[in-house]
């Protein structure tokens, strides 16, 4: 019998954790009856009280499972991590807030039976705030665009891996990975499929992405996937090196001419500093950027740390840490 696993990465969702695992159970029950499953939680430091609802849950059915981070290890390393401690012959990746429907696993069970190794979930509309879904097409643009990997737009990472897939994760051994790049570099190679929904609005709680994290998202496709931020601070720092030059040279040459009636005065002066001072403190900015993504790398901290893990076999336990 072949085993799905659920991945359910999850952050004060106190609200949501019970519901989520029930549903998905239900949805599992009774479209995917000839499927044995797991349901993994993975807490990044819940301070609402979700650990004891994972608790409970984990209690009642010993096919969900549950691990619980020291502290909050970020959106990005935490469902990476949970990934690769799946069992399954295809891992499901979902959130806990209902934003992604549940009702599409038996509609990726059947993509993936039909041969697809990756069914990747793209937003073709959402409920979330207009503005904000505005932005993040410019953005999902911008990458696609800048990237030498063709970036998937509107693909947050919701979607169903087979386990060949999961396999090359656990290999990669990357300290900040960026799951939806990785699709997008390796995701040609293993045959994958799209299926699109709409993003519906979170069914309870709050949402915790800001704009710092937001911006963090951003930073990490930039600086892990382009190589355009630099190229463009060296092609505009030569370009506004010669524009000053020249200015300087027609400005020499006019005083030489008319040097007792020629009075430059303070704006051009004024305005060359400032412009080059902008153009200076964005770049040291963006190399900045840079050089934080190659030192998070060098000092390769562990992904994840756990502080512990609920209803995992023995055996589970010596593969992840052989693995």
């Amino acid at each position: 019998m072949k085993k799905i696993s659920i991945l359910i990465p999850c952050y004060n969702e106190i609200d949501n954790v019970e519901l989520m695992s029930q549903t998905v159970i239900n949805v599992l029950n009774e479209a995917l009856p000839q499927y044995d499953y797991e349901l993994l939680f993975i807490d990044n430091c819940s301070t609402d009280g979700t650990r004891d609802v994972l608790e409970k849950i984990c209690r009642e059915n010993k096919k969900i499972k549950a691990i619980f981070n020291v502290t909050n290890f970020g959106q990005f390393n935490s469902p990476f991590y949970g990934m690769c401690q799946t069992t399954g012959d295809c891992t499901i990746s979902m959130c806990c807030d209902f934003q992604d429907p549940v009702e599409l696993i038996p509609r990726f069970v059947e993509e993936w039976e039909k041969g697809h190794k990756i069914v990747s979930g793209i937003k073709t509309s959402s409920k979330e705030n207009p503005i904000i879904y505005f932005l993040r097409s410019m953005y999902y643009k911008m990458i696609r665009n800048m990237s030498d990997t063709e970036m998937i737009e509107h693909f947050t990472g919701f979607g169903l891996y087979d386990k060949t897939f999961i396999d090359i994760l656990r290999e990669l051994d990357d300290p900040i990975p960026f799951l939806r790049g990785i699709v997008a570099e390796y995701g040609h190679g293993f045959d994958r499929v799209e299926i699109e929904y709409e993003q519906a609005k979170r069914r309870a709680g709050k949402t915790h992405n800001n704009f710092y994290t937001l911006y963090d998202a951003a930073m990490l496709s930039i600086t892990s996937y382009t190589k355009v931020g630099l190229r463009l601070a060296t092609m505009l720092g030569f370009l506004s090196s010669g524009i000053s030059l020249l200015v300087a040279l027609i400005y020499l040459v006019r005083k030489l001419i008319s040097w007792d009636h020629f009075n430059a005065g303070n704006a051009p002066i004024l305005i060359g500093v400032y412009l080059i001072g902008s153009l200076q403190l964005f770049f040291i900015g963006l190399l900045g950027e840079y050089i934080l993504n190659i030192n998070t790398r060098v000092i390769h901290r562990p992904l994840v740390v756990e502080e512990k893990r609920i209803n995992f076999d023995p055996d589970d336990e010596k593969d992840d840490k052989d693995a």
